[in-house]
């Protein structure tokens, strides 16, 4: 995360936000990982009084707009004006006339973190604007109040791979990860949407003990193999019963692509993004295109349309971009 001292006079701030996907199979609501793709959030100051809170939405696809402000509402209820709202009264303040804008280009509803991001963006650039009154422990506890869990608005604050908790008390700890360059991830995303709150809603209160242990081992070789970049280990560690066998149901054709992807040596898991729909799939970097026709074409037999893109993992987290 990078700022840049507020000038005097200097009354509207862009922030940059990756994409980030969550949970990676065992790590539900404890991993995240920065995605290159991008939403920017912009916040400015506007003079006349009594305008109160503008929110606009700026996106090439007319489709993606309305999706957008159906999951963003465009006034007081937005969760990115309740980011900038606690944040101005943290230090005794109530936000009043603002021009929020957000340009997306992070699917919407696709388990890509775009709530998270537009979280992120919404407080730093309300942060640069009151001259930096919350510093990064201040900032993720209030990002993780807004989302209900840290996993996906930790790596947009702080980029790369994360494992992060949140305390009791409500902060914050994280531990960033080295992902290792030989290792590819290829993101998945389908033509349907699937809000985070049905996919949370099929989840169970409680899960057998050896469902827990299960994961808890899972988690553990997980951290093993990205830290001695073990493949083999990683073919075991990307495995999850806390949640992906019951999401299973919202998510057609996710069964049958893991089925068929088992059988390819260089691919070490595929896993659900986030709640989904989205997957993620982790491979060496060799015989991507293999890899990629394994997924569109079990989901055309479905008559889903999926977007493929293999990206690497974005290190930076938000970016505060040049003031206009």
């Amino acid at each position: 995360m990078q700022g840049v001292c507020p000038d005097e006079g200097i009354m509207k701030i862009s922030v940059k936000v990756p994409a980030t996907t969550a949970n990676l199979g065992p790590g539900f609501d404890c991993l995240g990982m920065a995605l290159p793709i991008y939403n920017t959030i912009t916040i400015e100051e506007t003079v006349l009084p009594g305008t109160g809170i503008e929110i606009n939405v700026i996106n090439d696809n007319a489709t993606s707009d309305e999706l957008l402000m159906e999951h963003l509402p465009m006034d007081e209820n937005s969760i990115i004006y309740k980011a900038v709202e606690l944040l101005y009264n943290s230090i005794g303040q109530t936000p009043s006339e603002l021009k929020i804008t957000v340009q997306s280009q992070i699917p919407i509803a696709r388990g890509l973190g775009s709530s998270a991001s537009v979280i992120v963006g919404g407080l730093l650039a309300a942060n640069e604007l009151l001259g930096h009154p919350a510093d990064e422990v201040a900032l993720l506890s209030i990002a993780t109040e807004v989302e209900g869990h840290p996993d996906n608005v930790t790596p947009a604050i702080v980029g790369g791979l994360v494992l992060t908790s949140q305390e009791d008390d409500g902060s914050i700890i994280y531990k960033k990860l080295d992902w290792p360059e030989e290792w590819n991830i290829t993101v998945c995303v389908p033509d349907y949407e699937l809000s985070t709150e049905i996919s949370r809603s099929v989840l169970p209160k409680e899960v057998p003990m050896s469902d827990a242990v299960f994961n808890a081992k899972r988690l553990a070789m997980f951290i093993q193999a990205v830290n001695s970049k073990d493949a083999d280990l990683m073919k075991y560690a990307l495995q999850d019963k806390l949640h992906q066998p019951y999401r299973m149901k919202l998510v057609p054709g996710l069964d049958k692509i893991m089925e068929n992807l088992k059988h390819e040596e260089n691919v070490l898991g595929c896993v659900l993004s986030g709640a989904g729909p989205s997957i993620i799939v982790i491979s060496r970097k060799i015989n991507l295109d293999k890899i990629k026709s394994i997924i569109k074409n079990t989901w055309e037999e479905m008559n889903v349309k999926v977007n493929i893109m293999t990206l690497p993992i974005e290190n930076e987290g938000a970016q505060i971009i040049n003031h206009e």
